[in-house]
């Protein structure tokens, strides 16, 4: 059986920054939380929507994730305007507590987070739609190009090697590459790149 045509392509969409920007004005409340959350740890919708008031360790500057997609627990290392988010929203928790609730109080549920992106998105104007997965995208990319070592953000992503990282997240933008080229690459003296006469 062949596979579809460009069916193993790495996924590239992930928000500018100033998309993630239109995206923070846009959303209020329990929702904008939760995608702060979700930027800042690059964890996956049902990961945080599992997360505890225990899970966020101050000392360690990490967040502890349970249950993965793959059965396995691991700890998310935060920056420190990571650090200070969680502090923030930790603040009177007990221990126990769901960390992310909804305006009504309950636990975020499954598809939960569908219709709020949607509306996010609209309100953001942004140019195409954006799913709360791919906030997980944006989070590993903006690593990646921002010089996260790949085995360290795979690590934190919750992958055991940097393979999936390299094929969905390590893409980098055009001008990131750009940029990167220019800083590194052999540069020519100016009688080597000017034609003789």
């Amino acid at each position: 059986m062949q596979p579809f045509r460009e069916a193993n392509a790495a996924r590239i969409r992930y928000l500018t920054d100033d998309e993630i920007q239109k995206l923070l004005a846009a959303v209020e409340g329990a929702f904008g939380y939760l995608v702060r959350g979700a930027l800042h740890t690059g964890a996956r919708y049902g990961e945080l929507a599992s997360l505890r008031v225990k899970d966020f360790n101050a000392a360690t500057q990490t967040v502890f994730v349970a249950k993965s997609k793959n059965g396995k627990a691991r700890s998310i290392h935060l920056t420190h305007e990571g650090v200070e988010f969680f502090r923030g929203i930790c603040s009177g928790g007990e221990g126990g507590e769901i960390l992310f609730l909804r305006e009504d109080g309950r636990p975020w549920g499954q598809s939960h987070q569908v219709r709020h992106m949607v509306e996010a998105t609209r309100h953001a104007d942004l140019s195409e739609a954006v799913s709360f997965h791919q906030l997980r995208h944006t989070y590993a990319s903006h690593a990646a190009m921002n010089g996260m070592p790949l085995m360290v953000l795979a690590g934190n992503l919750g992958h055991s090697d940097t393979r999936m990282v390299e094929k969905h997240y390590g893409h980098m933008s055009d001008e990131y590459r750009r940029l990167a080229i220019q800083r590194t690459a052999l540069q020519p003296s100016k009688s080597l790149s000017t034609r003789g006469t």
